[in-house]
Formats: C-alpha cells, structure tokens, sequence
C-alpha cells in the first residue's frame, strides 16, 4: 500500500492488510503502529481518544518505538526521540512494511551519536490467530561506542483491567518504579487492582501471556533482543494527569513492553548491529 495522508490529521501513513483481512496502520511519525484489527474490525491495540496528531508529539497508544532511551533512563526526554521523529519509507508490501530513520548525531546534544534505526512491521497468520511481528536493528554509523536503552512500548486493547491476568513471569526478578526502583520476585500471575510499573528482568523470550476472562481472548507476546519487558499500567491518578489520556481510559489498556531496560543500557560498537522483535499472537475464545 502506498502511503496516504490521514485527512483527520494530515499526518502520513501506511495501511497494511493481510490476505486474511487483519489491518495495521502505521504512521511515518515515530515508526509508530497506531491500530491493529482482526479481520472482523475487533481493535486489538488501544490508542487514546484523547490522543494528539501533531508532531514532534508522540502518539498515546498502539506502539511508541523508545529508543536510544527507554522511560528516564538516561540523559535524553522521556522514552528518547525516536517516537518524536519523522522515519523515511525503506520498502513496502501489502502486508509488511520497513521504516529507517538516520540520526546524524545532532537531533539532542545530550546524544551526539549517529545512527540507523530500522523498524519493520509484518502481518501474518498463526492457525485461525493473528499476527503481528515488528523487529527493531540498530546500526551505529559513527566512530564511537554508543550506549542504549529502548523498548515497544505496546498498548493492548482490553475489555476492563480487572479482568485481565499476565502469566509466564512467575519467578521472575521485577524492579518497581512506584517502589523507588526495588527489587522484588513475582509470585503467580500479574493481577491489576491498582497502578502498576515494573520493569521485569531476563524475562524469557516466550511464555507471556495476556488472559482476558471478559473477552475469553488471549494474548501471547513472543520477543527477542529484548532482555526485559516492563508491565505498565497507570491507574486513576496518572490517567487523570495524562492530557493525552482520557480520565477513564487505564480500565481498556495495558502495556507489555519489550525493553532493553532495567538489565542495563546495550553498549554497540562502531559498525555493530543490534536488533530485538516482538510477535504477538491474539487467539479469540
């Protein structure tokens, strides 16, 4: 599909369809996926009705590309300035299409590094579910070491947070940003009755899931790269503080993010590649 122009917005996208009929929108601002659908219009990813088109701002919901830098974990603007920045089309198809931006070292002068950073999305099919899969490489072009944090930052579409569980992380080392960064072991699945921020540690790469007992729908995130996933979810207070957030909105959304993150920043050397995906599978009841 070639790229169109969003007459709500004015902003450039990309709208891809697979042969089962599953649709992603993915805009040039940012790389940033801002709708996944099934073939029957079910919306699987949440993006805020109270979200803003207009750049440099980045988009509340679907899947913000972080990048160099994952929430404040460094010196750059929350999340970096990957999601704030405009990506040029590399090659597309029906179904799958590659973004590249080239950061030449002058977008933020607390990040003088140059470098290529490619995301590419692809709609796919697993049985009768659903896929999408989107890889992430990062190349530095320059003559000097560049460090990094990053993560999808992906908003799943729920029926109500308390109907939701988040299993395979049993066991599993969380540090927890409401806690002052504390390290503690999960026990069971993730349940939600009130804000949660946490990043998980050497998570493994399959196992996580997303039961939703309002929909009967499951959710799989399969990952790669990524040594972490963070689970977010921001309750009444921070939804309320939230322009771009609608008051009511945390009780319909829940992010799974895979992260390069709390596991530290990722040293590339000059010429080096680093890459990480995500593949998310959604089986209807």
């Amino acid at each position: 599909m070639p790229v169109v122009v969003d007459e709500s917005n004015g902003m450039e996208k990309l709208v891809l369809k697979s042969e089962q009929g599953a649709i992603a929108e993915v805009y040039l601002h940012g790389a940033h996926v801002v709708s996944w659908q099934d073939a029957t219009g079910k919306d699987l990813m949440f993006t805020s009705k109270q979200a803003i088109f207009k750049p440099p701002k980045a988009i509340r919901g679907g899947v913000p590309v972080c990048f160099p830098q994952f929430g404040q974990l460094g010196p750059l603007g929350q999340h970096g300035f990957a999601r704030n920045t405009k990506f040029d089309l590399l090659q597309e198809t029906a179904d799958s299409a590659t973004l590249v931006l080239k950061a030449v070292g002058d977008e933020d002068e607390k990040y003088p590094y140059p470098f290529e950073l490619t995301v590419r999305v692809q709609l796919g099919q697993q049985g009768d579910a659903p896929t999408f899969t989107q890889e992430v490489a990062a190349n530095n072009t320059g003559s000097e070491e560049m460090s990094f944090t990053a993560a999808l930052h992906t908003y799943f579409k729920i029926s109500a947070i308390g109907n939701v569980a988040v299993s395979g992380l049993d066991g599993v080392t969380y540090t927890d940003s409401l806690q002052g960064g504390q390290r503690m072991q999960q026990s069971g699945d993730v349940i939600f009755d009130q804000e949660v921020d946490r990043i998980y540690l050497a998570v493994p790469d399959s196992g996580v899931q997303i039961s939703d007992s309002g929909s009967g729908a499951v959710f799989e995130v399969h990952k790669a790269g990524f040594p972490d996933a963070v689970v977010w979810n921001p309750w009444v207070a921070k939804a309320q503080a939230m322009a771009d957030f609608g008051d009511e909105e945390y009780k319909e959304m829940l992010c799974i993010e895979p992260a390069v993150a709390g596991s530290g920043p990722y040293k590339l050397a000059p010429g080096q590649t680093w890459s990480g995906s995500q593949t998310l599978v959604y089986k209807a009841a």
